[in-house]
């Protein structure tokens, strides 16, 4: 590499998902020069797989994960102030099932889940008869109690574009279909290889950091950038959705506690359909090549049976959608226990080069994550500028009306289903 004609970057971000867009928006923000390459395109894995939601993770509480819950709620508030028009308020619907937990405990769970977080902008839970309408004619008869909480729906991948957007608007450079091939330490930076996959030519670049943000692939980026360690603790778990006809007809969620403790949401879907989701399954193959299992459809319809009582088999599905989890667990146990906290691993041998490695997280609190990981770099990289995207909308977050609507005011909400 020819030191003198190649610029020397600030950071260079491999990883196109929400977590990578986060990073190169906040890094851009700042005043630093960003590239971030994507082999695929921008939210093509697992930040376009997801469930939906912005939401504080009601289930964490029952595995003591109250920072992760509390950091989540009050990110909730956050990002539905800074976009509005991709995140909007919705109520979930617990029925109270006999024999699973308690009333008392889930009563209990939904108090802190009210205020671990700050809550501000949506309404409290309550607790509602499922034999008055609208829920006596979808559920089973069966169920006669039942909670109603708020958290919030959000279309994942324009998250991820409008991060990207907002990050080249401030002078990052965006590049998709671009593949990360290696990298190596030449004392103070960092030489890249990158590859454009329409071209299939390779090229070089110069960076002072770089952020493996690689999702389910990050193993693999942290191997070609000559990790110290091994990233024996990234576990893969595979979440799979289903999509049926609309099972209901009003706007709320719903999600459904089942004997094998873990939980499914049924969630109003593009008008005339319902989601349901997710599935925890230990996962071992191509990130880029996952795909539902019959034993997960049937998981999914086997589950939303015990409540709706319009029934639901494999053959009523129109759609499907599986992601992969990139978890960093180091406690073992079920894949529907691995911690969705994040860990920022910092490489920087010596005081030489840095390399930040993303694992983990959610969706939810990729704003915050990007927020610590450029605190980590900051020693490297020597900026001053302090945080800022808690405030600043996602562009088309500040035009006037722009939100779907909202429990504050009267005004009737314009649904999107």
């Amino acid at each position: 590499m020819d030191a003198a004609a190649t610029p020397t970057l600030d950071l260079l971000v491999v990883g196109g998902g929400v977590n990578g867009c986060g990073i190169a928006r906040d890094a851009a923000g700042r005043g630093l020069s960003v590239l971030l390459c994507e082999k695929g395109d921008l939210g093509g894995g697992t930040s376009s797989a997801s469930t939906k939601l912005i939401h504080g993770g009601l289930r964490y509480l029952e595995h003591y994960e109250f920072r992760l819950v509390r950091e989540a709620l009050m990110e909730r508030e956050v990002l539905l102030r800074i976009a509005p028009h991709i995140i909007w308020p919705m109520r979930f619907v617990l029925p109270h099932a006999g024999g699973l937990r308690p009333a008392w405990f889930v009563r209990l769970g939904l108090f802190i889940y009210d205020h671990i977080g700050g809550r501000k902008l949506l309404p409290p839970t309550e607790t509602v008869n499922l034999r008055a309408a609208p829920h006596d004619s979808v559920l089973e008869p069966k169920f006669a109690k039942g909670f109603v909480y708020s958290d919030c729906w959000v279309q994942d991948a324009r998250l991820v574009v409008l991060n990207a957007m907002d990050a080249a608007e401030r002078g990052a450079q965006i590049r998709v279909r671009t593949e990360f091939v290696g990298a190596r330490r030449d004392g103070a930076t960092w030489d890249v290889t990158l590859r454009d996959l329409a071209s299939m030519q390779t090229f070089e670049v110069r960076a002072r950091a770089v952020v493996n943000a690689g999702g389910p692939w990050a193993g693999g980026v942290y191997a070609r950038s000559g990790g110290r360690n091994t990233a024996a603790d990234l576990r893969l778990v595979k979440g799979s959705h289903i999509v049926v006809p609309r099972l209901f007809p009003h706007d709320k969620a719903y999600i459904f506690q089942n004997p094998d403790r873990r939980i499914v949401f049924a969630i109003p879907y593009e008008r005339a359909f319902t989601l349901i989701g997710t599935t925890d399954v230990d996962y071992d193959g191509d990130p880029g090549a996952v795909e539902i299992s019959a034993d997960e459809t049937q998981y999914l319809c086997s589950a939303v049976n015990q409540y709706f009582r319009s029934k639901i088999e494999p053959a009523d599905v129109v759609w499907t959608y599986s992601g992969v989890r990139p978890l960093y667990d180091e406690a073992g146990g079920d894949a529907s226990s691995a911690s969705r906290e994040y860990v920022l691993e910092l490489d920087d041998v010596g005081g030489q080069a840095p390399a930040l490695h993303v694992f983990g997280g959610k969706i939810t609190t990729y704003r915050t994550l990007a927020e610590a990981a450029l605190e980590k770099l900051r020693p490297a990289l020597g900026f001053s500028n302090g945080s800022w995207t808690g405030t600043a909308p996602l562009p088309g977050g500040d035009i006037p009306d722009a939100a779907f609507g909202s429990f504050l005011g009267d005004r009737q909400r314009a649904t999107p289903w």
